[in-house]
């Protein structure tokens, strides 16, 4: 459980909180790529960490991120027109580039400089795997981007979605380290005596500390000698990197990042990789459970299409898709959870182990420590040991089996 003061220190996320300070020290998922498709296509409005903006892709193919209303008189930019390397607003024509700078105020005087003393709201963005990351801190801090492993996979092996959820980030990424939900929550069965008729697998947990997150192991006896492991990783932000099916063959792992709209609603993105398999078909399951406008079909509002009678039978809960178990099991919380009302067992240790990294760390960052997950030297800029991964070891002694997941944080 946590104290009130703590989940609202967590759960809180606009500009002026210490969460959402740090959250702006890194670059973030803010849109993705199809979103803005080519140069001069219609920009799109983001809400991202309690603040409007609006994206569009300029002349040039540079992808600006702005404040959404115009410097001059507040109008929207979203209903701009995108045109020469520049947004320009409806409402008197002044045109904005991917900086912010002020290119062009046309209902000024001749001659006037107006324009040069002014700076719009801008961010710096960057493409990676089919998403457009931002960095919404301090401009003279900006880090490097992160060298995950994925930053170098070629598009044709990547694939992403996105979708809104109605609830807070913390609750969404709280549900990535829970493990002990697979067994119930995505459990199908040939048929009504097997489904209720099992026990459950339960692992041991082991968890540690690095200098990206949480890194937590799922450990299960097999025959002969053997264990079956699971290795999931928590990287700061709000970030999970999971097996998934891919991870059985060291094809690759997914990265689930949860990124606030603002307190009560969360922009879910999923990102997936496959090291040696370009020409494999993509996972498409999700995108038949996301609307265009990437709020999902199956919402809270129609009960996530449940159906009583598959539940009944053959679905533990009756509900299609992975994507809409997990956002049911988040979302009906509430858009906040109280966090002092909950009763954490065994199974909620990966839980604990990462509100605690989280608390520790907006507490350093409160308190004006250098953050080891701040990188600012692009010598140490590589995230390689973030691994995910799943596997069937001889023995039980996973660290040996796995010698690049070594202890990183003292």
């Amino acid at each position: 459980m946590l104290s009130p003061e703590d989940n609202a220190l967590l759960t809180q996320t606009d500009a002026v909180t210490p969460m959402g300070r740090l959250f702006r020290r890194y670059w973030v998922p803010a849109l993705l790529t199809e979103e803005v498709p080519a140069p001069d296509c219609p920009p799109v409005k983001v809400r991202l960490l309690g603040e409007d903006l609006v994206a569009f892709r300029d002349t040039s193919g540079r992808v600006g991120l702005l404040g959404e209303h115009c410097a001059h008189r507040g109008t929207s930019l979203f209903y701009g027109r995108n045109e020469e390397c520049g947004l320009r607003c409806i409402y008197h024509g002044w045109k904005y580039d991917v900086e912010g700078n002020v290119l062009d105020t046309p209902a000024e005087p001749a001659g006037s400089t107006f324009a040069q003393r002014l700076r719009h709201t801008a961010y710096p963005t960057t493409e990676v795997g089919g998403m457009v990351f931002a960095y919404l801190g301090p401009r003279e801090r900006t880090p490097p981007f992160p060298e995950y492993e994925w930053t170098s996979i070629p598009t044709e092996q990547t694939y992403v979605t996105k979708c809104l959820l109605e609830c807070n980030y913390l609750q969404g990424l709280e549900g990535e380290s829970d493990n002990a939900h697979l067994e119930y929550l995505h459990r199908t069965a040939p048929n009504r005596e097997a489904l209720i008729g099992w026990a459950p697998d339960n692992p041991d947990w082991d968890t540690e500390e690095t200098d990206f997150g949480v890194r937590y192991v799922a450990v299960r006896p097999r025959e002969g000698g053997r264990t079956d492991v699971r290795v999931k990783s928590f990287v700061l932000p709000a970030s999970a990197f999971l097996g998934v099916n891919l991870a059985n063959k060291g094809e690759g792992y997914e990265v689930h990042t949860y990124i606030p709209a603002d307190d009560h609603t969360t922009w879910r993105f999923d990102f997936g990789f496959r090291r040696f398999m370009p020409d494999a078909p993509r996972p498409v399951h999700r995108r038949k459970q996301i609307g265009p406008d990437y709020r999902r079909v199956r919402t809270m509002r129609n009960h996530y299409l449940q159906d009583r009678e598959l539940q009944r039978t053959v679905d533990f809960t009756g509900i299609e898709d992975f994507l809409n178990e997990d956002s049911c099991a988040t979302e009906t919380m509430g858009p906040i959870v109280d966090r002092a009302r909950e009763h954490l067992g065994m199974s909620d240790r990966a839980v604990i182990a990462i509100r605690r990294y989280l608390l520790d760390t907006v507490q350093a960052f409160q308190a004006g420590d250098t953050l080891d997950s701040f990188v600012t030297d692009p010598a140490h800029n590589s995230f390689r040991h973030a691994d995910a991964l799943h596997a069937e070891i001889d023995g039980a002694d996973w660290r040996a089996a796995f010698p690049h997941l070594t202890l990183r944080r003292p």
